[in-house]
C-alpha cells in the first residue's frame, strides 16, 4: 500500500500570512518606524516589515498535513522541524473558524480538538482551507463517531441536510446582552489602560472638574447621577456588540451523532462536537438574567470546555426548548403524570422545567446563619467604632439594617435556588438533576452513565445540623457535581438511587 502524500495548505494563504504576521509585530514595527525616522533614513524601517512578511510567506512552504487511515500528521517549522500527529479515534471535536480576510478570500481555519488542555503553539491547526473542502473533510476527521439513524422531526423542528434544528439566535435577544458582566469585561481594561497613562488624572485637574467642587450638593449629585449612567450605557453597548459579533446567525444542529454550531458576524465559526461524548447540559440563569426570565444553555462532554455554551443569553423558554430537544435521544421517552414510572411531584417532562425535591429547613437555616455572619461583623466593627471616636451619626445606623435586609433577600433565594431529583431509568438512563447558586445559579442535568464516583462530604456545622453534601465526580465538564446541603439521612438513599448497587461511605 503507497504512503499518503503531505499536502500543502491552500495557495492564497500567501495573501494572508505575510499580513497576519505584520499586524502581529506592529509594536516592533512601530518602534522600527520611528527609529527610521530618527535616523533620518526612513528605508531602514521597511527592513523589519518585509522580514516579518518573508517570514509569513516561508510559513506556508514549510507546512504541510496529511490525512491517513490511522492518524492526522501537521508538519510545520522554518527553523526547527516539528511533526504533530493525532490519532484518529482520538478526535472529538472540529472548529471551523474565519475572520473577514479568510472569508473574502474563501478560507477557512480548521482546527482539532483532542479533548485535552494544549498550549497554544501545540494546537492542530490547518490555517487554513478553500472552504468548498471543508464539509467533506469534517466528515471524514469524524468518521469515527458514525451516523446514527436521522431522527423523526415534528413540524415544529425543520430538518435540514446536516441534521434536525434544536436552536438558532434571533435579534431580538440582543437585549440579554446587558444582563451579563461581558461589557464590563471589555470597558474596565480600557478604562484601567487609561487610568494608568493618565487619562483620569487629567480630567480630574481640568476646568470643568474643578468647577464641580464649588457647585451645590445638588449639582455634584447630579454629575455623579450622569457619570454612571454614561458608564452602565457604555458596558452594555459593549455587550451588545459582543454579543451580536460573536453569537449572531447562531443554529445549532443535531443529526444524532454530532451536534453542529454556526455563529459569528465579523469571524464565523463552526463547531462540530461528538455526541458520544455527551453527558449532560447545563442550564445557567444568573440573577439578572433570572429577573428577566432568561437563561444559557451549557453542554457537558468529556474532553471539552467545560461550559462549551450552545445558546447564549435567550428567553427561558426558548433556552428549555432546545435542552429538551438535545436530551430527546438521550434520555427516556416522554412521560406524563399518569405513567406509574414517574416520580410523584413531576410536573412536567422537560428536564429544564421539572421540580426538584426542597432540602428541608436545617438548609434554609444554615443560609440565614451564614448570611447573618457579614452582617454581625459589620455591627460589632461600627460598635468599636463608636467606642473608639465617639457616637456616630444617627444616619449610618441604617446601613447594616439595609445590609441585613438585603442579606436575608440573598438567603432565601440561595434556599430556594436550592434541590436536585432523580429521574429513574425506564428506556433510557437515569438522571440526576441538582441546582444550587443564587447570583450566578446552575441547574445540572447529568446521566448517570457517566457518573464515575460519589463522595459525601460534611463540615462540623453541616454534622450539627444532619446536613452533607453529596459529590458526583465525572470525567466531563466541571468534573465535580454538587448536591448541596442533602439532609444526611437522604444522601446514601440519593446515591442508591442514581447508581443501584453502590453504597455511599463517609
Amino acid at each position: 500500500m503507497s504512503e499518503t502524500p503531505w499536502q500543502r495548505l491552500d495557495p492564497r494563504m500567501l495573501l494572508v500570512y505575510p499580513v497576519t504576521e505584520i499586524v502581529k509585530y506592529i509594536p516592533v514595527l512601530l518602534g522600527s518606524v520611528i527609529v527610521g525616522t530618527t535616523s533620518g533614513n526612513p528605508l531602514w524601517s521597511l527592513i523589519p516589515v518585509l522580514l516579518v512578511a518573508a517570514f509569513g510567506v516561508l510559513r506556508w512552504f514549510t507546512t504541510t498535513y496529511r490525512i491517513d487511515a490511522d492518524h492526522v500528521q501537521l508538519r510545520t517549522g522554518v527553523v526547527g522541524r516539528r511533526t504533530l500527529s493525532v490519532p484518529r479515534p482520538r478526535i472529538r471535536s472540529v472548529d471551523v473558524e474565519a475572520d473577514l480576510l479568510h472569508r473574502v478570500l474563501g478560507l477557512a481555519v480548521l482546527t482539532i480538538g483532542t479533548g485535552t488542555d494544549t498550549a497554544k503553539d501545540e494546537e492542530f491547526k490547518l490555517d487554513a482551507l478553500d472552504t468548498s473542502r471543508i464539509p467533506a473533510l469534517r466528515t471524514e476527521l469524524l468518521s469515527h463517531t458514525g451516523r446514527s439513524e436521522e431522527r423523526p422531526a415534528d413540524d415544529a423542528t425543520p430538518v435540514h441536510e446536516s441534521g434536525v434544528e434544536i436552536g438558532h439566535w434571533r435579534p431580538a435577544w440582543v437585549r440579554y446582552a446587558p444582563l451579563s458582566l461581558t461589557g464590563l469585561a471589555i470597558v474596565a481594561p480600557i478604562a484601567g489602560l487609561a487610568a494608568q497613562y493618565g487619562v483620569l488624572e487629567w480630567i480630574v485637574k481640568s476646568a470643568p472638574a474643578q468647577e464641580i467642587g464649588h457647585d451645590s450638593v445638588a449639582v455634584v449629585a447630579l454629575v455623579i447621577a450622569a457619570m454612571v449612567v454614561l458608564t452602565l450605557l457604555l458596558v452594555s453597548l459593549a455587550a451588545c456588540g459582543q454579543y451580536l459579533a460573536t453569537w449572531y446567525g447562531l443554529r445549532v444542529l443535531d443529526n444524532g451523532s454530532t451536534l453542529h454550531l454556526r455563529h459569528g458576524l465579523f469571524t464565523t465559526r463552526q463547531i462540530t462536537l461528538d455526541l458520544a461524548r455527551f453527558r449532560g447540559a447545563t442550564l445557567n440563569d444568573p440573577l439578572l438574567l433570572r429577573a428577566a426570565r432568561a437563561a444559557q444553555l451549557e453542554m457537558i462532554m468529556t474532553g471539552e470546555n467545560p461550559r462549551q455554551k450552545v445558546l447564549p443569553q435567550a428567553p427561558r423558554a426558548a433556552v428549555e426548548r432546545t435542552l429538551d430537544e438535545l436530551l430527546r435521544t438521550h434520555r427516556r421517552p416522554q412521560l406524563t403524570k399518569t405513567d406509574s414510572a414517574v416520580p410523584q411531584g413531576i410536573s412536567g417532562t422537560m428536564l429544564g422545567t421539572v421540580d426538584l425535591i426542597s432540602h428541608g429547613r436545617a438548609a434554609r437555616r444554615r443560609r440565614y446563619v451564614r448570611a447573618a455572619w457579614p452582617v454581625g461583623i459589620l455591627l460589632v466593627a461600627m460598635i468599636v467604632l463608636a467606642l473608639v471616636e465617639g457616637p456616630l451619626p444617627v444616619w449610618i445606623w441604617v446601613v447594616p439594617v439595609v445590609f441585613a435586609g438585603l442579606m436575608a433577600a440573598l438567603a432565601e433565594d440561595r434556599y430556594r435556588s436550592l434541590g436536585h431529583r432523580v429521574l429513574p431509568a425506564d428506556t433510557g438512563p437515569t438522571w440526576l438533576i441538582t441546582r444550587r447558586g443564587s447570583l450566578d445559579r446552575n441547574r445540572d442535568c447529568l446521566e448517570a452513565p457517566g457518573i464515575i464516583g460519589w463522595t459525601i462530604r460534611q463540615t462540623f456545622w453541616q454534622r450539627r445540623a444532619g446536613l452533607a453534601t453529596v459529590v458526583a465526580a465525572t470525567a466531563a465538564g466541571k468534573k465535580a457535581y454538587l448536591v448541596d446541603d442533602i439532609p444526611y439521612t437522604d444522601a446514601v438513599a440519593l446515591i442508591d438511587t442514581v447508581t443501584p448497587g453502590l453504597q455511599g461511605h463517609r
